[in-house]
């Protein structure tokens, strides 16, 4: 059973892996201001999945309020960017 639950947890980290770096690669790359702060949030999700994958494996429960935190923080500044950002994209 512990090999097993090994894999899964190999498994979870690579894909939040690989959609960090796409999620990276759309930040870098975004057209617009939204696009980079979607991918922005996207980004911090996937942190915040990252912490809650490190608290599962080693079953730590300290890491959680700080996921609380980052999800906070988060949604404050999204808020504040998406209220006072410069509107680049009208033509």
């Amino acid at each position: 059973m512990n090999s097993v639950m090994q894999t899964a947890w190999s498994i979870a980290g690579a894909v939040l892996l690989i959609s960090a770096a796409l999620t990276t690669y759309r930040i870098l790359r975004g057209p617009s201001t939204l696009d980079r702060l979607v991918a922005a949030d996207v980004l911090i999700a996937l942190t915040m999945c990252g912490l809650a994958l490190w608290a599962a494996i080693s079953r730590d429960s300290t890491v959680v309020p700080s996921i609380v935190a980052i999800a906070l923080v988060n949604f404050l500044g999204s808020l504040a960017v998406a209220r006072f950002r410069v509107r680049d994209d009208q033509q």
